[in-house]
C-alpha cells in the first residue's frame, strides 16, 4: 500500500505516538534535573552541616579562637627600651635569617647544586666571620638549621646570587641593640625562645611582652652618653695597665640613679656566642671585692657620728698595731703621729685601725648595715652578689681590719651607695636602673649626721688636692675622693701580684651630685703607667680623664671660681701650707 493510499485515521495515530514519545523525553529531563538539584542541595546541606559542627567545636572549647586587636597588630613583638634621654637602646625589627633546608630540592637527590665546601667558601666570602668549616660540615650532614641570624639585606641579595635553593632566607623578628655592646650588662639579651637573660631585659621581661604595656619604651637611668664616656676611660685605663678587668659606675647621690654602669671586657647582645656567654659576668653587681682603702672614709664618718673623733687636730699613734700574733703597718713609714685628715691624705692603715679599735665592734658593726654592706646590693639587675660578712661577733681584730677594708668584701655598687649616703647630707637610698620623677625619689634612711657629712665633703677633696687622689682633681669640677689598693685573697693568704684598684669619687664636693667608682682588677702595669700598680696611679686618672667628659652633659659646669670651704682644717695640713 502506497502512502497516499493511508487514511485521515491512520495519519491521526501516528501523530499522537510522536505527542506521547516527547512527553516522555521531557518527563525524563525534569526527572533528571531535579535529581541533579537533589544532589546539588545534598552537598550544600552536607557543607553547612560540616561548618556547623566545626562551629559547636570551636564554640565549646575544641580550639581557642584567636582574637588580635589592630592595635596589637601594629605593635612590635617586644617592646623598646630607651635611655633616660629617649634614645634607643634595645628594639624589634624584622630581619631576614639564613636558613639550611636540605629538602629544598626533594627528598631524592643531594640537597645542594654545588659541592658543601664550595658553598661554605663562598658564604664565607660575604660573612668573614663566619666558621667555615662548621658550616661545611653542616651543609654536608644534610641537617636543617640556622647558619646565621640577623641578615641585612645586601647580604640576603649575595646569598641569593649563591643560587643554591636550600639556602633559604625567613624574615623573623629579630632583638636589636643599637649602640652595640654599649651598656651590654644593663640590658643583657634576648634568648631564641624570645624571654630576656641577664639584664633589663630580664628585669622588664613582662612588661616588653604584654600587648597593653608594650606600645610605651621601657626608660632607663642610664645616659648614653655618659655610660660611652665611662666604658671608654674603663677600658683606656686596663690598656694602659695591662688589667684583666675594669668595673665603674655613676650613680646619683640625691635619688639612687645609675647613670652609667660598666663591666668589662663586655660581650655583644647582637651576637651571643660562647666567648659572650663567658663575658656576662657583672663585676659592678656580682662580684665581691675586699676595696680596701675606700673604706677608711666610712670608718670616720662612723667614728665622728659617734662622738670618737671630736678634734681633727688631735694626734693619733700611727705605729704598728700589734693584735695578739698579728701586725698592722703601713704601706710605708708616715711618723710616729698622725692627725685625722693626714690619716685620710696618706691613707694610714694604723690609724684607721685604731680608731676602729676606738669606736668598737658594735657600732662599726650597725654603721655597716645601715649601708646595705651586709645583704645583696639594692638594684633591679638580676645578678647580685652576695657579701662576705664577717658575721655577728666581731672579733677586736676583725673590727680593726674592717676600718681599712678588709675582712669584708662588697661589689662596687655598695661602696658607691655608701659613697652617695657620706657625701649628700647623710642619707642612704637604694640604687635603680629606673628613670624616676622627684614624686617617686625613696625617702631613704638616715645613716650620717647632716653636720658629719659637711665634714666628710672637706676631708674628701683635701685628699684631691694634697693626698693620693690628686691624680683625680679635675680643674673647676671639685672632685673629691679616696683610693684604695687591696690584696686579692687567695688559697695560701693574700697575692702581693693580684691587687684590686679602686677610686671612689664625688663632684662637685661644693654641692655634691654625683658618685663615681672606677676599679681595674690586676693592673700589671706598663711603660706607660710607669709599672705603677696602685689606685693613685691607675685608677684615679680614670676618674680625673671621666669627669671633664661628663660633667657638661649632666649639668656640672667647670668653675674655677669656687670651691668648697676646708679652711678649718687646712693648718692640719703640712702639703696645704706649702
Amino acid at each position: 500500500m502506497t502512502a497516499w493510499q493511508f487514511g485521515p485515521a491512520a495519519v491521526s495515530t501516528a501523530v499522537a505516538g510522536d505527542r506521547i514519545q516527547l512527553v516522555s523525553i521531557r518527563q525524563g529531563a525534569v526527572a533528571q534535573a531535579r535529581f541533579r538539584i537533589l544532589w546539588v542541595t545534598l552537598a550544600f546541606a552536607f557543607v553547612a552541616f560540616v561548618a556547623l559542627l566545626r562551629l559547636a567545636y570551636l564554640g565549646t572549647g575544641g580550639e581557642s579562637a584567636r582574637t588580635t586587636s589592630l592595635e596589637e597588630a601594629l605593635l612590635p613583638p617586644r617592646g623598646e627600651i630607651v635611655d633616660r634621654n629617649g634614645m634607643p637602646l634595645a628594639r624589634a625589627f624584622p630581619a631576614y635569617a639564613l636558613w639550611f633546608n636540605p629538602e629544598a630540592l626533594g627528598e631524592d637527590g643531594d640537597s645542594l647544586v654545588d659541592e658543601p665546601s664550595s658553598v661554605a667558601q663562598k658564604l664565607k666570602v660575604i660573612f668573614p666571620d663566619l666558621d667555615q668549616a662548621k658550616i661545611a660540615a653542616q651543609l654536608a650532614s644534610g641537617k636543617a638549621g640556622y647558619i646565621r641570624r640577623r641578615l641585612l639585606p645586601e647580604e640576603a641579595n649575595r646569598v641569593q646570587d649563591i643560587g643554591e635553593l636550600a639556602l633559604e632566607m625567613p624574615m623573623e623578628n629579630d632583638r636589636h641593640y643599637p649602640q652595640g655592646k654599649m651598656a651590654a650588662h644593663v640590658l643583657g639579651y634576648v634568648a631564641a625562645d624570645g624571654n630576656g637573660r641577664v639584664g633589663m631585659e630580664q628585669v622588664l621581661n613582662e612588661a616588653l611582652s604584654d600587648p597593653a604595656q608594650r606600645g610605651t619604651p621601657q626608660q632607663l637611668s642610664i645616659d648614653v652618653r655618659v655610660q660611652g664616656a665611662l666604658e671608654d676611660e674603663l677600658r683606656r685605663g686596663m690598656m694602659l695597665n695591662d688589667a684583666q678587668g675594669a668595673a665603674g659606675i655613676v650613680l646619683d647621690v640625691d635619688t639612687g640613679e645609675v647613670l652609667a654602669l660598666a663591666s668589662l671586657p663586655e660581650f655583644d647582645p647582637n651576637k651571643i656566642d660562647k666567648r659572650g656567654q663567658e663575658l656576662m659576668f657583672n663585676r659592678v653587681t656580682n662580684q665581691v671585692f675586699e676595696l680596701g682603702s675606700t673604706f677608711k672614709p666610712l670608718t670616720v664618718a662612723a667614728a665622728i657620728d659617734a662622738g670618737v673623733i671630736r678634734d681633727f687636730g688631735k694626734r693619733w699613734d700611727a705605729t704598728p698595731v700589734k693584735v695578739g700574733r698579728f701586725t698592722i703597718r703601713d704601706s710605708h713609714p708616715l711618723g710616729s703621729t698622725l692627725n685625722v685628715p693626714q690619716t685620710l691624705i696618706h691613707s694610714s692603715n694604723t690609724v684607721s685601725a685604731r680608731i676602729a679599735d676606738a669606736l668598737g665592734p658594735e657600732k662599726m658593726r650597725r654603721t655597716m648595715m645601715d649601708l646595705g654592706m651586709n645583704e645583696r646590693p639594692y638594684i633591679e639587675l638580676p645578678a647580685k652578689g652576695f657579701p662576705i660578712w664577717p658575721g655577728e661577733k666581731w672579733p677586736r681584730l676583725r673590727n680593726m681590719t674592717v676600718g681599712f677594708g678588709h675582712g669584708i668584701a662588697v661589689t662596687p655598687l655598695h661602696l658607691a651607695s655608701a659613697y652617695a649616703a657620706m657625701v649628700n647630707g647623710g642619707i642612704w637610698r637604694p640604687a635603680t636602673m629606673h628613670k624616676l620623677s622627684p614624686s617617686e625619689v625613696p625617702q631613704g634612711r638616715r645613716v650620717f649626721k647632716a653636720s658629719t657629712s659637711s665634714r666628710m665633703r672637706q676631708l674628701m677633696r683635701a685628699i684631691s688636692l694634697y693626698g693620693t687622689g690628686r691624680n683625680a682633681d679635675a680643674p673647676g669640677y671639685r672632685v673629691g675622693g679616696k683610693t684604695g689598693s687591696a690584696e686579692k685573697p687567695g688559697q695560701n693568704g693574700y697575692q702581693r701580684s693580684a691587687l684590686i684598684s679602686t677610686f671612689a669619687a664625688a663632684f662637685p664636693m661644693d654641692r655634691p651630685r654625683y658618685v663615681i667608682i672606677a676599679m681595674l682588677d690586676e693592673p700589671r702595669g706598663t711603660i706607660a703607667s710607669s709599672y705603677q700598680r696602685t689606685a693613685a696611679w691607675n685608677a684615679a686618672p680614670i676618674v680625673g680623664r671621666l669627669v671633664p667628659r661628663i660633667g657638661p652633659l649632666i649639668g656640672v659646669r667647670p668653675d674655677d671660681t669656687r670651691d668648697i670651704d676646708i679652711s678649718s682644717i687646712a693648718p692640719l695640713i703640712p702639703e696645704a701650707q706649702k
